[in-house]
């Protein structure tokens, strides 16, 4: 159906698909039953997401990794491609769900539960870093490289977490660090500021300092997409692809070398820069009419 309005032509213009697409916005959402923790751990993510995310105050009775119909509805409603969910039971308490979707359906799902919270209003600082701030992402630990599911974990949370891509930074604006460790079957995330420090010399010297929010979590439910469905997602437009340059080459100081291909010349025929140095000798017949002893005319009457 068309659209009726300017307006609702420029709505429907901005969710279509494009090449660069828009920054991937979060949907924060809690279930029929949460706790205390879970509801101010949610709170505290989107401090860290806004403002690319959405907070939903009021609970919504659903089960994620039963049936994701309402997520999905959401999705579309808000445009949105990340949701995190929270709810609490016996079973398993303090829970968070994180979560992607792809053209409107759940492709990742992956269940953490809370062992250890400290809120950001639990760790007292002078100052924590402006709203909207690019984070540095840092994962630690092997199984982030060799696990599957750590692997898939590892880019759900760099998805979640990592802003909208920008061409250049400011060495001011590096200010933000989070921080990811996957040992002994937990994860351990931590949130600090990053502090410029006078050095003596034109590098700065770094401190970190924590301000929360900081999570021990257990790894417990996963929903993976197929290896196919993985791979369609990650498709790229053929004008994104970089088109392959010939006969170019760098080397390891990153200098840039390109390579000719011409025909073989021949130098006899070889156009110089004309020099009065640079002429033929002239006979001495020629030389002498130059030089006015004699006159062309006499010349040949001899």
């Amino acid at each position: 159906e068309k659209p009726k309005t300017k307006r609702a032509k420029r709505f429907l213009d901005n969710r279509a698909p494009k090449l660069t697409e828009n920054i991937k916005n979060a949907m924060i959402m809690k279930g029929g039953n949460t706790s205390m923790t879970v509801t101010q751990a949610l709170k505290d993510i989107y401090a860290l997401k806004k403002p690319s995310a959405v907070l939903y105050k009021k609970k919504n009775i659903t089960r994620p990794f039963e049936d994701s119909t309402s997520l999905e509805f959401f999705s579309k409603k808000t445009d949105s491609s990340l949701f995190l969910f929270g709810s609490h039971n016996k079973k398993r308490p303090n829970n968070l769900i994180f979560g992607r979707l792809f053209d409107f359906h759940v492709l990742d799902m992956i269940e953490l539960g809370i062992e250890k919270y400290n809120s950001l209003s639990d760790i007292k600082v002078t100052s924590k870093c402006p709203e909207g701030t690019k984070p540095m992402l840092v994962f630690a630990g092997d199984a982030f490289d060799h696990d599957n599911d750590h692997k898939r974990l590892k880019s759900l949370l760099t998805d979640f977490f990592r802003g909208p891509v920008v061409p250049s930074v400011r060495l001011a604006g590096l200010e933000h660090v989070l921080h990811f460790t996957a040992l002994e079957g937990k994860i351990y995330m931590r949130s600090y500021r990053s502090l410029l420090k006078k050095s003596g010399c034109r590098t700065p010297r770094i401190e970190l300092e924590e301000i929360g929010p900081s999570f021990d979590f257990i790894l417990r439910r996963t929903h993976l997409a197929s290896d196919d469905l993985y791979k369609t997602a990650h498709k790229q437009p053929k004008a994104l692809k970089p088109k392959k340059k010939k006969n170019i080459s760098h080397d390891t100081f990153g200098t840039k070398f390109g390579r000719l291909h011409m025909q073989k010349q021949d130098l006899a025929k070889l156009q110089t820069r004309k020099m009065k140095g640079l002429r033929k000798r002239r006979g001495p017949a020629a030389a002498a009419v130059v030089a006015g002893e004699t006159s062309p005319k006499a010349t040949e009457g001899e």
